[in-house]
């Protein structure tokens, strides 16, 4: 038993010597083979700190179970050991990697040299970013290194991969002759597939400037971006940025991809109106947008690992999903998605694929090699033809809807045949009846515009005769003042004449003393110093009676030309005061009048109207306070501004203010909130239409129970237009 377990203790040690054991890959003229898991040992360097110097004697190689190595998120650098032998004419065999994103490609391997006559080694290194090894090939786009081998001679190989993307590692060796013949077809192949990206992109340029159609300039984008990421995959980057492999596969690419994919779903989006055609979903279509994103913030933050695994994730749900959203808006009868959902389908089959094909489920060839760049050819194919159907779905649609119209339209014509000759009978009976219904609505608009004219004047008369009352009042007053002085002045004067007739005597006969003794007896009874001062006190009572008179006599001039018809320079300030002293029997005892007036220099207006809208408006404003029930501090300010091309003037009053409702109608013709009989309601529609006339504005702002303000503004520049002004 113990020898049993001896046994299998070893076998077990050993196995793993017996399993690394790999087959010498053989390569003779004319023939290319892939390096798989039966030739090569792989040696992981996730934290990329092996040296080269170390890898002879390093352990640690094993074999995989994938056909070909891998470089996957968490694996970022791996060695590759095997034995090659050259039974080819040549005396190098170049080693590639194609279609796969590479950052550096070294080979090591062990040199036998001969220095001052002694044979010694030395570990060789070859890089395929040295153009010196290269040099005896075409100029190539691939990632190369020619290994130096002699003939009928073998050698082990180490070779370093690097790379920053999740991708397969597809070694080709090559004989010599056979390589540059294969890339020789490989370019003109290549050269045809970009020269098809760069036609399909002019072409659809060409229609998007004949047509003007949007989509073309969209699905231009998408091939540019599309023939972009093709061109790299086909090692087009290579020969652009030469000495900056970082730059090309840390960057270039993985934005490259980012941008088309977003072209992608502009063009989606734009050409099959997702956001139109399937609103429900339109959230979804855009939610894939934010699938792109995420990858494009990780290769702007230097997260280029992550960035190509969020990339393959993006294409996989973006196509996946726009296969679903293309799918409902056929079944919904939109003929031109029929199209797409063949080219989407086959494009996420290549992608499936080719990811099959990197995990070595379907097997490594030259179809599954390029099964993306030539389903990206036809689906390219597919779209324009997409765009075509669309054009004519759209033209078939036109067409019967212009079938459908003309038919209805010929229906019409028959209709219409048929009811004009019953509609020209009842024309000739209703135009006999019109001819009599406008005869009869003249006579009614004459009536109305003399009713108008008459509530105008009516209206007129009103403030006319307000004016009259109050100008009847103001003056009855110094009148009777003056009269109440008239007789204890004539008094006074008698007493004087008396007296100084006494004198007369008494200076005439001057032999008669007791005469002038009479007389200063009578000066002494009548007291003339008293006499003296009640004189001048009444003179004074008369001079201030007249003076009022005169102030009322100068009011009255103001308003004795209500209807001017021409535009004179006038004083607002003096219109506003003269209307205070006209109302001043019309205020009563608890209302205070503040005018806060400005100076302002004379205005071109028909003062006789402003006068009249002044007339209206305070009184309005009178009216306003006294219709309160409780009156306390109740006032009304008057403010006149100056401005530069402008005047204004604010009256302001502690009346009962107004509703948002009533406000909306104040200036409407025969509108009022007074009672039957008590208003005609042209008060303020007559002051709105004065400041109109002026070409003025007229504001008002008001609450219930707080007060109301009057905002006018006249302008400075009135011209007279020559119109009626009647």
């Amino acid at each position: 038993m113990k020898k049993i377990l001896l046994i299998l203790c070893f076998l077990s040690q050993n196995l793993g010597v017996f399993a690394a054991k790999t087959d010498t890959l053989k390569i003779s003229d004319g023939e290319t083979r892939y390096l798989t898991r039966q030739y090569f040992l792989e040696l992981e360097d996730p934290d990329n700190n092996i040296l080269a110097k170390d890898i002879i004697n390093k352990d640690g190689f094993h074999p995989i179970s994938a056909s070909f190595p891998r470089l996957k998120y968490s694996k970022s650098v791996t060695w590759l050991k095997f034995i090659i032998k050259n039974n080819s004419n040549d005396t190098y065999i170049p080693l590639t990697i194609s279609k796969s994103i590479i950052d550096e490609f070294d080979i090591y391997f062990i040199e036998k040299i001969n220095y001052n006559g002694q044979k010694s080694t030395r570990l060789r290194h070859l890089s395929s970013k040295e153009a010196q090894y290269n040099a005896n090939m075409l100029t190539q786009s691939i990632t190369l290194v020619n290994v130096p081998l002699a003939r009928d001679s073998s050698m082990t190989i180490f070779a370093r991969i690097k790379s920053n993307a999740s991708t397969i590692i597809p070694i080709e060796v090559n004989s010599a002759n056979q390589f540059i013949q294969k890339r020789s077809v490989e370019n003109v192949i290549n050269g045809g597939i970009i020269g098809m990206f760069i036609i399909m992109a002019l072409y659809n340029l060409m229609l998007f400037v004949i047509v003007g159609d949007k989509n073309y300039l969209y699905y231009v984008i998408y091939i540019v971006f599309l023939g972009s990421t093709q061109s790299l995959i086909l090692g087009i980057g290579s020969n652009l940025f030469p000495d900056n492999t970082q730059l090309l596969n840390d960057y270039i690419t993985p934005i490259l991809r980012i941008c088309f994919g977003f072209s992608l779903l502009l063009f989606a989006g734009s050409f099959l109106q997702f956001k139109q055609n399937i609103k429900p979903y339109y959230k979804f279509y855009q939610l894939l947008y934010i699938l792109y994103t995420l990858p494009l913030i990780a290769a702007l933050y230097g997260f280029t690992h992550l960035a190509y695994t969020l990339i393959t994730l993006a294409t996989l749900l973006t196509s996946t999903g726009l296969l679903v959203l293309v799918t409902i808006l056929y079944s919904r009868g939109f003929n031109p998605a029929k199209f797409f959902i063949l080219g989407w389908g086959l494009f996420l089959i290549s992608i499936l694929v080719s990811i099959a094909r990197n995990n070595g489920l379907v097997p490594y060839n030259y179809f599954t090699l390029n099964i993306v760049i030539y389903s990206a050819l036809i689906e390219l194919i597919l779209f324009s033809v997409a765009l075509a159907d669309k054009i004519n779905f759209y033209r078939s649609q036109n067409t019967e809807s212009q079938l459908a119209a003309l038919a209805i339209a010929k229906e019409n014509e028959r209709l219409i045949t048929e009811q004009n000759i019953f509609l020209e009978n009842k024309v000739k009976d209703r135009t006999q009846e019109l001819i009599q219904t406008n005869q009869n609505l003249s006579v009614t608009i004459d009536n109305l515009k003399s009713a108008q004219i008459q509530l105008v004047e009516t209206e007129k008369m009103a403030s006319l005769g307000l004016l009259t009352a109050g100008v009847a009042h103001e003056i009855n007053n110094p009148i009777n003042f003056v009269g109440a002085n008239v007789k204890p002045l004539r008094v006074d004067f008698d007493e004087i004449f008396s007296l100084l007739g006494k004198y007369e005597k008494a200076a005439n006969s001057i032999d008669r003393p007791e005469l002038l003794n009479a007389a200063n007896k009578y000066r002494s009874e009548i007291n003339v110093e008293f006499v003296k001062n009640e004189i001048h006190t009444l003179l004074d009572g008369i001079e201030e009676g007249a003076a009022r008179t005169a102030e009322i006599v100068q009011s009255l001039r103001t308003f004795s030309r209500m209807d001017e018809l021409a535009l004179v320079p006038a004083n607002i300030n003096t219109a506003i005061l003269s209307t205070l002293v006209i109302l001043r029997s019309a205020i009563p005892y608890y209302i205070e009048v503040k005018p806060i007036l400005n100076k302002l220099e004379p205005l071109n207006c028909y003062s006789g109207k402003i006068n009249q809208a002044l007339l209206n408006l305070i009184n309005n404003s009178i009216q306003a306070i006294a219709a309160k029930k409780v009156h306390k501090d109740e006032n009304i300010t008057i403010y006149t501004h100056d401005y530069p091309d402008h005047i204004t003037i604010e009256i302001i009053d502690t009346g009962i203010g107004m509703s948002d409702e009533v406000k909306q109608r104040i200036f409407e013709p025969f509108f009022t909130t007074k009672n039957i009989g008590e208003g005609t309601g042209l008060g303020l529609s007559i002051v709105f239409g004065i400041i109109e006339k002026h070409n003025g504005s007229i504001h008002v702002q008001s609450k219930p129970d707080v007060g109301s303000k009057f905002t006018i503004m006249l302008p400075k520049n009135l011209e007279d237009a020559g119109d009626d002004h009647t």
